[in-house]
């Protein structure tokens, strides 16, 4: 009885629905005629590996490629790098996007505004591929493109700005420690380069060769000749430990500066080098259709909601009607 009740209402108020309807997609239609139109441009690009590129001229064994694609992780980084104040200021600055989306800077809530207009027409995401999405929507289709194409442009520039900040901070420890370095075996050099005026040149060749020379001299029962050579030996001996220490010292602090000679270059070429942090796979370019707004998908929706609205607006009318007949 309910069914069949509710479809006699249906017929009965059908043109009042069918006319509520029309009138909505009219005034939908009104509406939407009146909305901007927005175009949209997307870059896609995958991260690098973000890894040091003095390592792969200067260690041995490779342990990274640099052409390989980057992790989720550095796809992650980038993309953090790409919704970031440094790439937002950037464009809103290079396009005057304050004159652009009609705002006035001076105005309270002035950023905050810019900050939502801005988010509502430019975003960057992760793909179910692990690649990064730049879409950028605009009324000016060829600004559209360009802002995608310089934010994919800007992030390599902010990238690599921070990385060479951070090598370049640790190429000047290492120079520093090299410097401190060579000044330690200069001075060792120096004690070494006195000890050789006083004739000593390789301790241990000597002692050996003046010890079998003090044997033979004993032994042919030279005394004068084994007397001189005695006192040269204990002369030898009191000079022995600082000549052993720093030869032993000048033998490691060598070792030492070469690996910081080699450090100081690694470091040298990340401090410097410019490296590109993601592949583009598209390049954004200007769209000639629009991407919003749908008008045919407002019309419908606004009249369905309409009609919706109105059909149970009255069936409830209805309801409250018949109920206070009944009673």
């Amino acid at each position: 009885m309910e069914s069949t009740h509710l479809l006699v209402f249906i017929y009965r108020n059908l043109k009042t629905l069918i006319a509520v309807g029309f009138l909505a997609a009219v005034a939908a239609s009104g509406v939407s005629l009146m909305l901007d139109e927005y175009y949209e441009s997307t870059v896609v690009m995958f991260a690098t590996s973000q890894h040091s590129l003095g390592e792969q001229f200067f260690e041995e064994t490779k342990k990274n490629d640099l052409l390989a694609y980057g992790e989720t992780e550095d796809a992650e980084r980038l993309l953090q790098i790409l919704n970031s104040h440094r790439i937002r200021n950037r464009i809103i600055e290079k396009y005057d996007l304050y004159t652009h989306y009609n705002i006035d800077p001076s105005e309270p809530g002035a950023k905050t505004d810019m900050a939502l207009t801005y988010g509502s027409n430019v975003s960057a995401n992760l793909t179910r591929f692990g690649s990064i999405r730049v879409q950028v929507l605009d009324t000016d289709p060829e600004l559209a493109r360009d802002m995608a194409n310089d934010m994919a442009f800007l992030v390599d520039s902010v990238a690599n700005s921070m990385r060479n900040e951070r090598a370049n901070e640790a190429y000047k420890l290492a120079l520093g420690a090299l410097a401190q370095t060579s000044e330690q075996i200069a001075q060792a050099e120096d004690s070494l380069a006195s000890l050789h005026a006083l004739g000593i040149y390789d301790f241990e060749t000597q002692v050996e060769g003046l010890t079998a020379q003090y044997g033979m001299a004993v032994a042919s029962g030279r005394s004068a000749a084994a007397n001189t050579l005695k006192k040269d030996l204990e002369r030898l001996g009191t000079l022995a430990n600082g000549y052993n220490n720093l030869s032993a010292y000048l033998e490691a602090a060598y070792e030492q500066q070469s690996l910081l000679k080699k450090r100081v270059e690694l470091m040298r070429v990340d401090a410097e080098t410019q490296l590109s942090s993601s592949f583009i796979v598209d390049y954004a370019s200007a769209a000639d259709k629009k991407a919003k707004p749908v008008r045919w998908l407002i019309v419908v929706m606004t009249s369905v909601v309409a009609v919706g609205a109105a059909f149970l607006a009255m069936l409830a009318w209805d309801t409250l009607q018949r109920a206070q007949n009944a009673s």
